[in-house]
């Protein structure tokens, strides 16, 4: 089964981390969040990745051209050979990666719409954005997919609390306060999605102007053809200065849910 991830948009620039490149390409730890996104379907055995591009393409192009060179040794001759030897190239990625430009300014359901003809006639694909890092599990999600038989479902999570929260008695006694808690309200969508190609039937390929998140997701859970997977564990998307010291952090601590 394919992966498609939405790395096209202008996004928000994270200020202090990165002005000149396009948010999936910004670093958490030694490698991008992009990276990161697509080695977590990997572990789950989806390693066939079709990468929307759009703002600052060239960046992530330059990465997986350049990917042996930036993760192996190698030896440079200056030479008349002029060649470079890569030592022990790394062959733990074994990842197939389309790059497809979808537009610099084209919006998310036009990008899905643009890579239709790298899905083939496959009858089911993933979906999710370039900036959001979670352990949720792909296969279960896949199966839920699979076994409800609707087009489309997203993954539905409880995104962490912006502030601390408190829990108190009658008289204001505190008895518990959690500085960063997950939210106990409602669910959002966290992207990593599942989608029938029926989809592609709610896209206007005409258009570089379509949302997926509003008339077309809007038309498909009109039709009763949305569902939610719950997903209780760890999410979290990088919006913000505040979202990528967090990721880094947890990488950096070796508690990186993600990773396991």
């Amino acid at each position: 089964m394919k992966t498609v991830i939405l790395c096209g948009g202008l996004g928000t620039r994270i200020r202090d981390v990165a002005e000149d490149i396009p948010k999936p390409m910004i670093p958490v730890g030694q490698y991008p969040i992009l990276w990161h996104i697509m080695k977590h379907y990997a572990r789950w055995g989806y390693e066939d990745f079709i990468l929307c591009l759009g703002y600052k393409s060239e960046v992530i192009k330059d990465f997986f051209l350049n990917y042996q060179t930036r993760v192996s040794d190698l030896t440079v001759s200056l030479g008349q050979d002029n060649g470079v030897t890569i030592h022990e190239a790394h062959q733990d990625e074994n990842w197939s990666v389309t790059l497809a430009e979808t537009g610099l300014n084209t919006l998310t359901g036009s990008r899905i719409s643009k890579i239709r003809k790298y899905i083939g006639t496959d009858e089911h694909f993933m979906l999710t954005y370039g900036d959001g890092l979670s352990d949720v599990n792909l296969n279960a999600l896949v199966d839920f997919h699979k076994k409800h038989g609707k087009i489309m479902t997203i993954s539905g999570v409880r995104p962490p609390g912006r502030f601390g929260e408190i829990d108190h008695d009658g008289d204001g006694t505190i008895l518990q306060f959690n500085e960063k808690p997950q939210a106990t309200g409602g669910r959002i969508s966290g992207g990593f999605m599942v989608c029938s190609r029926k989809i592609f039937d709610y896209l206007d390929p005409s258009k570089d102007d379509e949302t997926l998140e509003a008339e077309p997701m809007r038309a498909i859970t009109e039709d009763g053809q949305m569902a939610m997977f719950s997903h209780d564990g760890f999410w979290q998307c990088m919006d913000t200065f505040r979202d990528y010291k967090l990721l880094k952090s947890l990488l950096e601590s070796g508690d990186a849910p993600w990773t396991k």
